[in-house]
């Protein structure tokens, strides 16, 4: 692992509304909602995934490859204020992220497949983006949107997050496109229900995690919502 990067564990469990409920009800006696969120506890988060003439991301994940990385774009709340491409990394077990913001405008030139908009940037994953778009046709793949709501442990670094209304847009990578339209990606009403912390989590959140029996799952939306796009090359997008 480089040590410039910081890996946590991230704990993934589909969840139905009635053990929503219950386990929301104990966090919120023990940790806080995420600062960011509206006045109901939650915000709205669109990312676009990217992947290359392969699909070498959504096949290493269906492949259950241990080490692996992922590009995406994203933005809150269904404005441009705040734009991050982030790097999602695996090693093992253990998962870190790296993000560098970005302005509409650069945005709009990568959604246009022009990775010159990169030439020069002091940014190294940036840099690197540059590299997959010209080198392996690292393209937009499928967009990835649904409702956050987000509890922080009072004493060290846990997060627990509960992703709601899992959508998908229709055949359009644009995150600003008026003719966007998206569509439910789970058939049943599950939530995705994420616990993240670095090496220690405390026995009393552990316990409210774990109630009902619930079982890890690998949940990865961005696989999930691939399913809705059956387009395998980036010359049809």
């Amino acid at each position: 692992m480089s040590t410039s990067l910081t890996f946590r564990h991230e704990l993934k469990y589909y969840v139905n509304y009635h053990q929503y409920i219950l386990i929301a009800q104990r966090l919120r006696r023990c940790m806080n909602l995420d600062p960011h969120a509206n006045a109901s506890g939650e915000y709205h988060i669109r990312s676009i995934y990217l992947d290359d003439v392969t699909n070498k991301a959504l096949q290493e994940k269906q492949a259950g490859v241990s080490d692996r990385e992922k590009f995406r774009i994203r933005m809150y709340n269904q404005c441009d204020e705040v734009i991050h491409v982030e790097k999602k990394i695996k090693r093992n077990i253990y998962v870190a992220k790296v993000k560098e913001a970005i302005p509409r405008a650069t945005l709009n030139k990568l959604l246009q497949f022009d990775y010159s908009v990169l030439d020069g940037t002091n940014s190294r994953l940036l840099k690197e983006v540059r590299y997959e778009m010209k080198n392996r046709l690292l393209r937009p793949k499928v967009i990835v949107d649904y409702i956050r709501e987000a509890y922080t442990a009072r004493t060290g670094n846990v997060r627990i997050t509960f992703d709601k209304d899992l959508r998908t847009g229709l055949h359009k990578t644009n995150p600003y496109d008026e003719g966007l339209y998206t569509v439910k990606a789970l058939d049943e009403p599950l939530y995705i229900m994420e616990v993240k912390y670095d090496e220690y989590i405390p026995s009393y959140i552990c316990d409210i995690v774990q109630m009902n029996g619930l079982q890890r799952q690998s949940a990865s939306k961005y696989t999930i919502c691939r399913k809705y796009n059956k387009t395998n090359s980036w010359e049809d997008q």
